[in-house]
C-alpha cells in the first residue's frame, strides 16, 4: 500500500497563509463608516511608510506570488519570486520554507533538507516551522527522528499549529511502529481538529492493522468527507471494503482512483 498523503503546512496552509498575508497588505482596506456617510468617500490621505515598512511589503508580496505559483506547479516563477523575497530578507524564515518546498517538489531532497532544517535554526520557537521539517523528515523515510521534531513543536507554547503537529506525529509515529504512541497523538488531534485529514487517514490505517475493518470504514469515510480525497485514502477504503465483504464498493473506489488518478492508478 502506498504511503499515505500527509498535509505540509508550508505548502498547504503555510503557503496559503503567506498569499493571504502578503494580498492584504496591498489590497485596498474597507473605509470605516465614518469616512463613507452619506455616500461621499473621505480625500484619499497619504502616510509615509515607516522605515522598513515598504521592503516588509515587497518581500510578502513576493511569497504571496510565491505561493501563488507553486500552487499552479509553476516552479521556476515560484522559486524566481522566492529568490526576489530573498534579497530583500536573506534570513526570512518563511521564504526559505517556501524555497525548501519548492526544492521539494522538484525532487531536490538534499537542498529540501538543508532549507527545512534552517529555518528550524533561524526560527527555534516557531511550531509551524518545527512541524514542516519533521513532516519532511517523516515522509522521507526518517519517521523516528521527526518524533523529536513534533514534541519541540508541541512545546512551543501557544502553538497555533498544535493540531497539525499532533496529527503528523501519530501518523509518524505509525510508520515508526510505535503503535501507542500513534493512537495517542491521533486521538488528541482529533479532539483539537475533529476533521484533520491527516488524523482521520491515519486512524483508519491504524484500525486497518488492528484488523478492525468497520472501525477502520469509519474513519476513512469521515476522511473522505473532510478534504478532496487522495489516491492513498480510496486505496484504503477500497482494500477495507473488500476485506468487508463488500466487492462492489471496494470496486468504486477503484473506479475513483482510475478516474481521478489516471497518472498512477496503476500503480
Amino acid at each position: 500500500m502506498r504511503p499515505r498523503d500527509r498535509l505540509w503546512p508550508v505548502l498547504i496552509a503555510g503557503a496559503l497563509a503567506v498569499s493571504a498575508g502578503g494580498c492584504s497588505k496591498t489590497a485596498k482596506s474597507q473605509l470605516p463608516d465614518e469616512y463613507t456617510r452619506g455616500g461621499e468617500v473621505a480625500p484619499e490621505r497619504h502616510v509615509r511608510d515607516a522605515p522598513g515598512v515598504r521592503e516588509e511589503f515587497r518581500y510578502q508580496d513576493q511569497l504571496a506570488l510565491a505561493a501563488r505559483d507553486m500552487q499552479e506547479g509553476k516552479l521556476d516563477e515560484a522559486g524566481r519570486k522566492v529568490r526576489q523575497a530573498l534579497k530583500l530578507q536573506p534570513k526570512g524564515v518563511d521564504a526559505i520554507m517556501l524555497m525548501a518546498g519548492i526544492e521539494d517538489r522538484r525532487g531536490r531532497q538534499q537542498q529540501a533538507g538543508e532549507g527545512f532544517r534552517r529555518a528550524t535554526e533561524l526560527a527555534p520557537q516557531r511550531g509551524d516551522v518545527l512541524n514542516n521539517y519533521g513532516a519532511w523528515l517523516c515522509q522521507h523515510g526518517n519517521a523516528a527522528e521527526s518524533l523529536v521534531w513534533f514534541d519541540r513543536a508541541l512545546q512551543v507554547p501557544g502553538n497555533a499549529s498544535s493540531g497539525a503537529a499532533l496529527a503528523n506525529a501519530g501518523s509518524c509515529a505509525l510508520d515508526a511502529g510505535q503503535v501507542e504512541r500513534a493512537e495517542r497523538d491521533l486521538r488528541a488531534a482529533l479532539v483539537t481538529v475533529p476533521a484533520n485529514p491527516v488524523a482521520l487517514e491515519a486512524m483508519a490505517q491504524l484500525n486497518f492493522r488492528r484488523g478492525q475493518f468497520f472501525e477502520a470504514r469509519a474513519f476513512a469515510e469521515r476522511r473522505i468527507a473532510a478534504a478532496p480525497a487522495t489516491r492513498s485514502v480510496l486505496q484504503l477504503a477500497s482494500e477495507i471494503e473488500a476485506r468487508l465483504g463488500d466487492q462492489a464498493a471496494s470496486d468504486r473506489y477503484l473506479q475513483r482512483i482510475r478516474q481521478e488518478f489516471p497518472q498512477d492508478a496503476g500503480s
